[in-house]
């Protein structure tokens, strides 16, 4: 319903200026844009729209008001006009052109001019017709019209109009039927349009319209039309919340990097939840490498899964004595890992930081796997190989996509305000005493809140007994930014001294309140007030449902609400105010203001029961009422402690809510606040029976009511907003439900309803954005709410904009594509409508019985929200809604949960108290209320009840033909099922069908005097459900409920014809549910037939019973039964396989049953089982009767009996077909093939090929086959028609032959180390594959996300960053394109570095089992398994394992009669055999099966170290294989290596076992996992699966030919089986098969080089292109290795590694096959690696001298080969350095085992002193350097050191100079080499640690030199350790002081002496004597002179 004002201009204005007008409503006013410098005329030309959910009254008004607009002062009021709308109620459409009216009331002589139309509810004013909509100029008003938005005038022609409005008038809703489809035109002419007349219509309109642009709304589509009164109940009953299940974490940890610590011995500590798991420890290194593997097991329901934490910790020097240091640790939550692709991170470096000290940087980086799987889900493993990945950490950091690498640490604030309304926990019996005794009373409850986040805890204070606790506390976590854990919890809980209870929690979702986007926001919340419910809150001491309150499964009851906020503030590291650690803080906050959450309202809630049946029968006997409980109100029995409400009106009325009110409310309404007490429970009431299992409660015409008035906190805005987005999410989701359905059974034109769906998206959207922007300035609006409301409406404007670009590109082509695409809208739209900040609490409606709650139905409040915006109005506000009641908690799960407690039909409406005008308007008219005394006369006061004085009465039809697929339920694997059909308060069943899952009743139930109540019309668009339940009939108990499905009847008045297109009924089909999981289908119609004033004399006849065997059961009448009409099936009887024991007896004489729609046949008996399992006759038919509708095909049952002595039959299992479409055979179309158009193109295709026109004879073909195409193999073929002729040659490509030249020349010059033919291997084949597989799955990859890019291209196209989108996303194609290139490089001749690689031979690694490539080679004969036993009641269905007691192998064929003539006249048709021509015998036959086991990975570990000790075990028949002895020492990824030779008698021994085990010295073995292969299939199969043809054809060396059958032996045979005409081998190279001439190569090389002529190249070039053979062809399994998962039967459905194998058959009646091919694993080769450590330089001196205080170090080298700790080797030590130089000529000699291929180092030793034998480790060869300072007393100090990968390692530097930092950390781009290449290297390293910066930092330098020598040359050229013999270094010439100054004090004297003081020495000695030649000369002087002077 609405209102539509177009405002087209306003003329004779005075003056010029700008003008704006205003248009209201019901208090609802839109202001038009303003209209600058208008002169005379104002042309606004806008249209508004008000949604409105009453009828208009006809003395409502609408007021329209033309201002002088100004910027500055208010608007000056020009004039206004007012109109009543009674004559628009009346006519539906006007338009009106009047005068204005000043503000004196004085006419004006300006004039408006508007139109206005009226849209009442469907079908009640005017009908609609097509004209009025074509001619109307504002036709497309409704559909995209905004509010004061510009309508811009539509581009979109008439016809396309007229085809979306079509749609306009139809409510689709409830998916239940399917294809009705009525438009009301006139109250009661059904209108059909079917897709075709739609075409029709809009050629007539459009003159010819492009059929892709048609859409279609939802009119013809296939939905049942439902009008707006009643809601569509859910089908699924039980909860699937809190169930437990199975999940299995598994984590590797592989190695850790640039660990912060000097000289370090590592742990790695795995943590999942509370179980712990360690590595073992390396020794003194910083970049351990570990590779081990650990898994965790878990049976918990999903939410505690998925917030368990996942904490990897690495720890230093962790021993038995003492628990280590930590140096960091990372953590993220197992829901995390789940949301991943694949559910795992593969391969990815963790980066650890310190919890404890958040300002210091990363602490290194840990290489790990995690995957989480959970029952069902299976793991993609990327293919493990040689890993040579490059070690690019940044690139791989184990975060989600979207994550930054630089996280930062933020603070969590949580702050806990306060609570209300928390229930009673009288825990204490002491206060119970204790108010005995004092009468002390108080509050018996001691809350506190704990906060759970991250898997950290906190807490804020108790608050002793009080309901109404005030905390104002804040719970402060310092944690990571953004985190890696999703959720946060908080909960209340009961302090009590014995142990503390939950009463309530509540998660926040940190994805929910926050935005990552480039405009987002940082987590952030309330304050708000969050609702917690749980379990109901009468206490009792061991509360069953106590888990409720713990989060766990759908709380049944309010039990609290809580106001919190949250803020996260990122912390400023480099800050040193901050505290470093990360513990837990509590501290007080400051109170928030009262009104800060919203202003007190007064809501009230009315609830009325129409309809209360199908009440389970243990609640029959006592009377039973209904309680509706909102919070505490309405809760009489434990409500307790409700809040005192403050009941002051507030401040009066303000504006805002004058204009909520929907009239001006009259003024009699004013006194009308009599306080009227709430009513929440309806009255007790004795049940009726309805049958065995039923009741219902006898309403008929007089329907009690219940209503309550509360108090809450306003914040409806939320919940109308997600309102709006919810129903854009309805109505996206059924759009989307019904193209699936027109595209399952193939109705015409889905992409046009497609289309139609985007449109409404589009629309939507932009509607959502007008609506929600109106309220911006609400005062209580947390940042949350603001926030959130910007990015939804960010969000749903470019959903908008995409829907449309998505649009215009759905083609018929592309709908699939398309629809997935859409269901990503609608994931986003549901994650957005789902609002973190709650206001009012849910309705819970309880049944009672007795005073004792029953069962339950939640319903939420947002849904029953009123508001006067149409679409902001909850979706069962005012609607009659189904609900069924379950059973609370965990009473619900499992069967239990799938009885229905009670159905109810209840009307519900929730508002603001006064806005109560509107509460009854939405249920079924024709009532009288009647109220309480004191209410009686007062307008709007609520009734306590309502009696119909209106009633109907219908026949209600129903036809129920068959249901298939249903559950089985007893334990023969059948059922006997029946169905019981209930509507209101009658049911009936139909007859009961024994032992069958797919019965057809083909029965019609007739239900007499159906008495409805309300209005005629409302029951044609909206009659009640029907709930059909099947029941499987047991002889004694109850019967077993197999599952239920909801239909709506088709419904006829008495004053409608029954006639098409609505009458009869189509039969459709309806999903049948058991508890969550579908439990089959069911086919039927249903007619509700109204019987008029004549009585039923009107009603359409019905026949009488036609079958006289059945009794007085009524068939289905004809018109609704399917048109049938003649088939033939066709059953080819092969075999029976792995019969289990029936009643412990074995199956010996079997037979099996076919039954199709009542006829059948049987096969013949096998005589003995035991010897021979297969059937004698192969093909029998029978003939049926089928509908012509392939979608209603009833299944074929297959059941197999065993015929025992004297008669009897036991059922041993059976089988349902349910779908015989592949098993259709349609003669081909003779007219179809184009001949002619076929020959052209190929004549076009020959002249591509041989690059100029064809001189051959028309239509042969010649195609260059490049046998070493890179990677792309055979993508150009043309799929020839089957007429023509081809030629496909085969030739080296000049490059080729050219390179073979090179390489015969430039072979010695280039490289010494070329791998030879004799030195290449089966492995060397398979690693080259594995490669090949991996570029595979790369190039996939990339053409993937190629096409994804492109599409998000084609989306933002659309929206408005057009540029910028595209630029972004052009940049990461080409950094593609270039990886691509370089990825393809080395495949190419021309790139110098492998100029002469050897072109090895691959085959084909699959990463999967062969079955799935070949579609499980079922191409002619199928495996049916055989079922027996009941299903089991878990919701999995993984117990079918389980019931497989054996399975028939045979095939079938479907076919109408007669067949045409000319297939049955082909020659050597076998009329015996029918369509199954050319099958081969199924007598016994001998086979030699050879089995390759390659190599497992991935193990599940067995043993309590974390490892296994696996072997292979093979079983086929009676052969049982193990190869104990030969068991893998503690590997979980064992390379196997071995064949095994078993010779086996099909059939009887077809299903080959192989299985890995583990090894114990003591106990039994353990099975870790095993996988079965059906040989049979394979043998037999046309894609020759017995040995897999090779790539090339060769009679020697690695690659020799496996196969007994020469290629051409093998064509031969193919072409004689398949009666082709060939081959013709021909001269030069070719060979003609049919039509089709391939060539090839011709000559051959043997082992010594010579040349011969062969054909076996050329038969080998057309077996590789079988499939190309016309009639015939399919592909030949290719030579192979496939991966097969490995399972454990206790683990169902959990994969338990992977094993890499492959299978080769060979019939005994042919020659036999040369040995098996040799795969034992490459030995490792031995070699010593030499290191000679000359001299080092510039090491950092440590040591102060004791005398002198001069730096020194006294200087040694340590060095080892990685995992080789143990054999560290050290020079002797330079002593006193003084420069940091040494010198050492010192030599190390490591041995070790080397696997080229793989480029690891094979090291084998025992873990422990315990351990029983040696464990193999393969390890990345990898030479560790490091520079110590010797201390005598002391440890030795660690000064720094270097890590050579020898296969990658830099290039040392000539000089000490030229050696810079560059060369250890790898930034700068330096020469790299391989000492396996180079053998001898010599140069400068430098040593390296960090500083206390954590930088990096050179520390020294080392003349190094490497010499590599295999352990022959090193025999031959022996050299001694250190500076020994053979081979002496001389020795190093150092000075002398390297003496130690006690052991030689006087050279050490000396030397200090000497070099340093040596000029000091010599200054104070020059000096000494200058003083004493002063001294002597003073001392001389004066008897001199005396002397002198007396001349003595």
């Amino acid at each position: 319903m609405a209102l539509l004002v177009h405002l087209k201009t306003v003329t004779d204005l005075r003056g010029k200026g700008d003008r704006i007008a205003k248009v209201a409503f019901r208090g609802l006013s839109f202001y038009t844009r303003v209209l600058e410098n208008c002169e005379d005329e104002a042309p606004f030309d806008e249209t508004f729209r008000w949604p409105i959910a009453s009828s208009i009254d006809v003395n409502e008004m609408l007021e329209i008001q033309v201002f002088n607009y100004s910027k500055v002062f208010s608007n000056r009021l020009i004039g206004t006009f007012r109109m009543v709308l009674q004559k628009v109620v009346e006519e539906g459409q006007l338009e009106v052109m009047d005068t204005l009216i000043d503000d004196n009331n004085s006419v004006i002589q300006t004039s408006v001019s508007i139109e206005i139309r009226y849209q009442a509810m469907d079908g009640t004013v005017g009908a609609w017709n097509d004209e009025e909509f074509l001619e109307s100029p504002n036709a497309q008003a409704e559909d995209v019209l905004l509010p004061s938005h510009r309508q811009s005038p539509s581009k979109a022609s008439a016809a396309e109009r007229a085809l979306r409005r079509a749609g306009k008038g139809v409510f689709s809703a409830m998916k239940l039927g399917k294809v009705r489809k009525d438009d009301h035109r006139k109250q009661d002419e059904p209108a059909v349009l079917e897709a075709e007349d739609l075409d029709r219509k809009a050629m007539r309109l459009g003159g010819g319209l492009d059929p892709d642009t048609i859409s279609l709304a939802s009119v013809t589509a296939v939905t049942t039309n439902v009008s707006n009164k009643r809601s569509k109940p859910d089908i699924k009953m039980e909860p699937s919340a809190g169930r437990p299940m199975d999940y299995q974490v598994s984590i590797t940890v592989i190695e850790a990097r640039q660990l912060v610590g000097l000289n370090m011995d590592p742990v790695v500590c795995v943590e999942v939840g509370e179980e712990k798991k360690y590595t073992s420890m390396k020794e003194s290194t910083n970049c351990p490498y570990y590779n081990e593997y650990f898994v965790f097991d878990f049976h918990v329901p999903p939410d505690v899964m998925f917030d368990k934490i996942i904490k990897l910790s690495v720890i230093h020097s962790k021993n038995l004595l003492r628990s280590g240091t930590l140096v960091g640790s990372f953590k993220m939550d197992v829901g995390t890992v789940y949301s991943q692709p694949e559910h795992q991170f593969y391969h990815k470096w963790a980066i650890l930081s310190d919890p404890e000290d958040i300002t210091a940087g990363l602490k290194g980086y840990l290489k790990v796997d995690v995957a989480v799987v959970g029952k069902g889900d299976n793991i993609k493993t990327p293919h493990k190989a040689n890993e040579t990945d490059e070690d690019d950490i940044e690139g791989n950091l184990l975060l989600p996509d979207g994550v930054p690498p630089e996280r930062q640490w933020a603070r969590f604030y949580i702050k806990i305000y306060r609570a209300e309304g928390l229930p009673r926990m009288n825990t204490s019996i002491m206060a119970n005493v204790k108010k005995a005794l004092i009468g002390e009373n108080k509050d018996l409850v001691d809350p506190y809140v704990q906060v759970v986040f991250a898997g950290q805890k906190g807490k804020t204070s108790v608050q002793k007994s009080s309901y109404e606790p005030l905390w104002n506390e804040q719970v402060v976590f310092t944690e990571m930014f953004p985190p890696l854990c999703k959720r946060i919890k908080v909960q209340i809980r009961d302090s009590d001294k014995v142990n503390d209870v939950a009463i309530g929690t509540h998660f926040i979702d940190l994805r929910k309140v926050s935005n990552e986007g480039d405009k987002g926001f940082l987590p952030t919340f309330g304050p708000a007030w969050v609702n917690m419910y749980g379990s109901t809150r009468n206490y009792t001491l061991m509360d069953e449902h106590q888990d409720l309150n713990e989060g766990l499964g759908e709380g049944v009851s309010f039990r609290a609400r809580l106001l919190i906020g949250l803020s996260v503030e990122i912390l400023d590291t480099s800050n040193p105010e901050i505290t470093s650690s990360t513990e837990v803080q509590l501290e007080q906050s400051t109170p928030v203001a009262d009104n800060c959450t919203g202003k007190m309202e007064e809501f009230f809630l009315f609830g009325s029961f129409l309809e209360a049946t199908m009440i389970d029968r243990k609640n029959g006997d006592k009377p039973i009422n209904f309680e509706v409980t909102i919070g505490n109100y309405g809760n009489e029995i434990d409500g307790m402690s409700k809040p005192v409400i403050k009941k002051k009106k507030e401040g009066g009325a303000g504006n805002e809510e004058a204009s909520e009110l929907l009239q001006n409310s009259s003024d009699e309404e004013g006194n009308e606040e009599e306080e009227f007490v709430s009513i929440s429970t309806t009255p007790p009431m004795k049940p009726l029976i309805t049958d065995r299992n039923y009741f219902h409660l006898p309403y008929f015409d007089k329907k009690p009511c219940i209503y309550i008035k509360s108090w809450w906190q306003d914040q409806r805005r939320r919940l109308y907003n997600a309102n709006i987005m919810d129903k854009i999410a309805d109505k996206l989701e059924e759009g989307l439900n019904d193209v699936h359905e027109m595209m399952k059974t193939e109705k015409p034109h889905p992409e046009r309803r497609l289309r139609g769906v985007l449109e409404e998206l589009s629309s939507g959207c932009l509607r959502f954005v007008t609506l929600a922007n109106k309220d911006q300035n609400h005062s209580s609006r947390t940042r949350l709410d603001r926030e959130r409301l910007k990015s939804c409406m960010r969000e749903l404007e470019t959903m908008g904009q995409q829907a449309k670009t998505l649009r215009s590109q759905v083609k018929k082509t592309t709908i699939r594509e398309k629809l997935k695409q859409s269901q990503n809208f609608l994931q986003k739209l549901r994650f957005l409508a789902d609002e973190p900040q709650h206001s009012i609490p849910d309705i819970f409606l309880w049944m009672m019985s007795n005073n004792k709650r029953i069962a339950y139905a939640r319903i939420p409040s947002k849904d029953i929200l009123y508001s006067i915006v149409d679409e902001e109005m909850g979706k069962d506000c005012g609607k009659v809604k189904t609900v069924f009641l379950k059973l609370p908690g965990k009473k619900g799960f499992g069967p239990a949960g799938w009885t229905v407690q009670a159905k109810m039909e209840i009307y519900l409406w929730l508002g603001l108290n006064k806005q109560r005008k509107e509460f009854l308007s939405g249920l079924p008219c024709g009532f009288e209320e009647r109220k309480l005394p004191k209410g009686q006369g007062i307008l709007f006061f609520p009734p306590i009840s309502l009696l119909y004085n209106k009633k109907q009465v219908f026949q209600l039809r129903v036809h129920m033909y068959q249901a298939r697929s249903l559950f089985a339920a007893d334990s023969s694997g059948l059922s006997d099922p029946f169905a019981r059909v209930f509507f209101i308060t009658q049911s009936q069943c139909t007859e009961v069908l024994n032992e069958t899952l797919c019965p057809t009743w083909d029965q019609l139930l007739v239900f007499d005097n159906v008495e409805l109540y309300g209005e005629v019309h409302e029951m044609r668009d909206d009659p009640p459900i029907i709930v059909i339940e099947i029941y499987d009939q047991d002889t004694v108990g109850k019967a077993d409920f197999m599952g239920r499905t909801f239909a709506k009847p088709v419904v006829k008045m008495s004053d409608e014809e029954y006639c098409p297109p609505r009458f009869p009924p189509q039969l459709e089909y309806y999903q049948i549910y058991r508890g969550n999981s579908t439990a089959g289908d069911l086919l039927a119609a249903f007619e509700l037939l109204q019987i008029g004033p004549a009585g039923k004399s009107d009603l359409p006849p019905i026949d009488g019973p036609t079958d006289l065997d059945r009794g007085p059961i009524l068939p289905v009448p004809l018109g609704i039964r399917p048109v049938l009409s003649k088939y033939r099936v066709e059953i080819l009887f092969w075999g029976l396989r792995d019969l289990k024991r029936v009643n412990l007896a074995q199956v010996d004489r079997p037979r099996v049953d076919i039954e199709c729609a009542g006829k059948g046949v049987q096969s013949s008996l096998i005589q003995n089982y035991k010897k021979n399992p297969n059937f004698s006759t192969l093909v029998k038919w029978f003939e049926v009767d089928l509908p012509e509708n392939e979608l209603l095909h009833p299944p074929l049952n297959i059941r197999v009996v065993d015929c025992r002595a004297f008669g009897r039959y036991t059922l041993v299992g059976s089988h349902a077909v349910n779908s015989l479409r592949k098993f259709i055979y349609r003669p081909p179309d003779k007219k179809a093939q184009h001949w002619s158009t076929a020959a052209k193109l190929l004549n076009a295709y020959a002249t591509l090929a041989n690059g100029g026109p064809s001189s051959r004879p028309a239509g042969e073909i010649v195609v260059n086959v490049e046998p070493e195409v890179p990677i792309k193999k055979m993508e150009t073929m043309v799929k020839l028609e089957a007429n023509s002729d081809a030629v496909v040659k085969v030739e080296p490509s000049e490059e080729e032959k050219e390179k073979k030249k090179k390489k015969k020349k430039g072979a010695e010059e280039i490289e010494d180390d070329e791998p030879d033919e004799s030195m290449l291997d089966w492995w060397s084949k398979y690693f080259a594959s594995i490669e090949t597989m991996k570029e595979h799955l790369r190039q996939q990859e990339a053409a993937a996300a190629e096409a994804e890019e492109k599409e998000e291209m084609d989306l933002t196209e659309g929206s408005k960053g057009q540029g910028k989108a595209k630029e972004k996303i052009k940049m990461p194609k080409e950094d593609k394109k270039k990886k691509q290139q370089q990825q393809q490089q080395p495949q190419q001749p021309e790139v110098p570095e492998k100029k002469n690689k050897l072109k090895i031979d691959e085959m084909k690694v699959y990463p999967k089992e062969l079955e799935t490539e070949f579609d499980n080679f079922e191409d002619w004969l199928h495996t049916f398994n055989l079922l027996r036993g009941k299903i089991g009641d878990d919701d999995d269905n993984a117990a079918d394992e389980e019931r497989i007691v054996g399975r028939f192998k045979g095939s079938m064929c479907v076919y109408k009669v007669p067949l045409p003539d000319d297939i049955t006249k082909e020659a050597g048709y076998d009329p015996n055999f029918g369509m199954f021509q050319g099958i081969p015998s199924n007598d016994p036959i001998n086979v030699l099966v050879r089995v390759y086991v390659v190599r497992a990975t991935d193990l599940h570990p067995a043993d309590i170290n974390g490892k296994a000790d696996p072997y292979v075990v093979i079983k086929l028949g009676k052969t049982d294989i193990k190869d104990k002895e030969n068991y893998i020492s503690k590997q979980l990824n064992p390379v196997f290596g071995k064949s095994f030779d078993i010779e086996a008698t099909f059939p009887m021994e077809s299903m080959l076992t192989v299985a890995i085990y583990d090894w114990d010295l003591v106990g039994s073995d353990d099975l870790i996992g095993e996988t079965k292969i059906d040989l049979e299939n394979r043998y037999y199969s046309k894609h020759r699966a017995t040995c897999g043809v090779s790539g090339t054809y060769s009679i020697h060396g690695y690659n020799i030919w496996r196969d007994p059958q020469k290629p051409t032996q093998i064509l031969s045979k193919l072409c004689k089986e398949g009666k082709l005409d060939g081959p013709h081998y021909g001269p030069g190279g070719r060979v003609k098969v049919v039509n089709r001439v391939f060539t090839g190569p011709t000559e051959l090389e043997d082992e010594n080089g010579q040349k011969k002529q062969t054909e076996e190249h050329l038969a080998l070039t057309v077996l590789h292109h079988w499939e190309e053979i016309p009639r015939v062809g399919c592909k030949l399994v290719p030579e192979h290795v496939e991966t097969r998962p490995l399972l454990n039967p206790d683990k169902p459905g959990i994969e338990q590694g992977r094993l890499e194998l492959w299978v080769d058959m060979f019939p005994m009646d042919m020659p036999a096959p040369g040995p098996a091919i040799d795969i034992a694993p490459r030995k490792p080769k031995k070699y010593e690696l030499r290191v000679i450590v000359w001299n080092t330089d510039e090491v950092i001196l440590e040591d102060d001298d004791y005398f002198t205080g001069e730096k020194s170090s006294d200087i040694f080298v340590r060095g080892w080969l990685k995992g080789q700790q143990e054999d560290k080797q050290d020079t002797d030590v330079h002593y006193h350095s003084l420069t940091g130089e040494g010198n050492f000529n010192w030599r190390y000699i490591f041995p070790f085992d080397y696997l080229a291929a793989e480029e690891k180092i094979v090291i084998s030793k025992k873990e422990s002193m315990f351990s029983w034998d040696e464990t193999e480790y393969k390890i990345p060869a990898r030479l560790t350097l490091q520079v110590w300072d010797a201390d005598h007393f002391s440890a030795d100090d660690f000064l720094g050191a270097i890590e050579l990968d020898l296969n990658r390692f830099p290039r040392g530097a000539k000089t000490a100079k030229q050696c810079s930092m560059e060369l250890g950390t790898g930034e700068a781009e330096v020469p790299m080499i391989s000492i396996f290449k180079q053998k001898r290297v010599k140069g400068w390293w430098p040593f390296l640690a960090r500083d206390e910066n954590d930088e990096i930092e050179i520390t020294g330098k080392v003349e190094a030199e490497l010499h590599l020598l295999t352990a022959e040359e090193a025999e031959k050229s022996p050299a001694g350790l250190a500076r020994n013999e053979p081979d002496p270094l001389e020795k190093p010439n150092r000075p002398d002081t390297s003496f130690i100054w006690f052991l030689n004090p006087l050279k050490s004297i000396k030397y200090l002496i000497c070099t340093r003081y040596k000029w000091l020495i010599i200054k104070i000695v020059l000096a000494l004597l200058l003083v004493i030649m002063v001294g002597l000369f003073l001392y001389s002087m004066p008897g001199y002179m005396v002397k002198k002077l007396l001349g003595a």
